[in-house]
């Protein structure tokens, strides 16, 4: 969801951007004199190699020395320091891991003494770093987390700077939407969850359910969860039954499967509202079977029925 006025950055550029706000608006630390070859050390906890992750290390990483560059060359920000990168993984097989993270965190804590922190996104691992951080009261800055428990009035979190897309903010979107538009009456939720890695569509769609739950009296929420057995007429009947707003959050190919069956038993004729929410945009990245930004291509045969299922279809991200 960009915001009007500002420029729309990838998660990943995201942090450097923030580190360069912060110098901008600290001269105490960014244009007094210190002691010569006083040192400045940025610590980070992030995914080293799965690119799934949009905060991943090799994302992050080019962004942050880019930022650094700039603060200390075009800028002429950080006269007298020495600015170091300190990096340990949250990763583990291949995921992110709420093991790793604070264990590392704590290690460039002891043996680096950073003065901020970058990292984790991933939820579990970056719940334990910040409550490290506020411990150590140390800034963590991080373009995931983007749970609903992350709230600013949290004393756990609050030197927390979340710099990407939150639950919160989505929910506060949909709230909006339903105000603007008088949906009041039915909404229903489907999102696919596996209680494993970061449960990203579990946490999106928290956001949406308690928004709509919390602000709107009248109006009927129900979610269900995506069957395993991959049930579509049972999720159709769902929405049938329980929406008429219905959002939808879960693996581009399950959405194929929900639109297809709704298309066919013709709830997308105008008396359903259905939306998906994307708020990494990974369904418009291309893949083998389909061009980049067009989520309804297939290399099934279903592919006419899918493109007039999706025209009506908005993204929220």
């Amino acid at each position: 969801m960009p915001r009007s006025g500002f420029p729309a950055l990838a998660p990943s550029t995201v942090p450097a951007f923030c580190f360069l706000h912060f110098l901008l608006l600290c001269p105490s630390c960014a244009r007094q004199s210190p002691p010569a070859n006083r040192n400045l050390t940025l610590a980070v906890v992030l995914p080293e190699s799965n690119l799934r992750y949009a905060w991943s290390w090799p994302r992050v990483a080019p962004a942050l020395r880019m930022a650094v560059e700039r603060a200390q060359g075009e800028l002429r920000l950080l006269p007298g320091y020495q600015v170091e990168l300190a990096f340990l993984t949250s990763e583990l097989d291949g995921a992110c891991s709420e093991y790793v993270a604070p264990l590392n965190a704590v290690d460039l804590r002891l043996y680096r003494d950073p003065d901020v922190l970058f990292g984790p996104g991933c939820v579990y691992p970056a719940a334990s770093v910040a409550r490290f951080a506020t411990h150590w009261r140390l800034p963590l800055i991080t373009a995931g987390a983007l749970a609903f428990g992350f709230k600013q009035d949290d004393d756990h979190y609050n030197t927390t700077v979340r710099t990407g897309p939150t639950a919160i903010k989505l929910g506060e979107f949909v709230s909006h939407l339903h105000e603007h538009f008088n949906w009041s009456s039915r909404a229903a939720l489907v999102y696919h969850d596996v209680k494993m890695d970061d449960r990203p569509h579990y946490f999106i769609i928290e956001g949406v359910f308690l928004a709509l739950d919390k602000e709107f009296n009248n109006l009927t929420v129900r979610y269900q969860m995506y069957p395993e057995d991959e049930d579509v007429g049972s999720v159709v009947q769902f929405i049938r039954s329980n929406g008429r707003v219905i959002y939808i959050c879960g693996p581009l190919d399950m959405l194929h499967r929900i639109m297809l069956q709704a298309h066919r038993e013709e709830l997308t004729g105008g008396d359903y509202v259905f939306f998906y929410v994307d708020v990494f945009a990974e369904s418009l990245r291309g893949d083998v079977n389909r061009e980049a930004k067009k989520p309804w291509q297939s290399n099934q045969a279903q592919e006419k029925e899918l493109r007039e299922a999706f025209k009506r279809l908005p993204l929220l991200r």
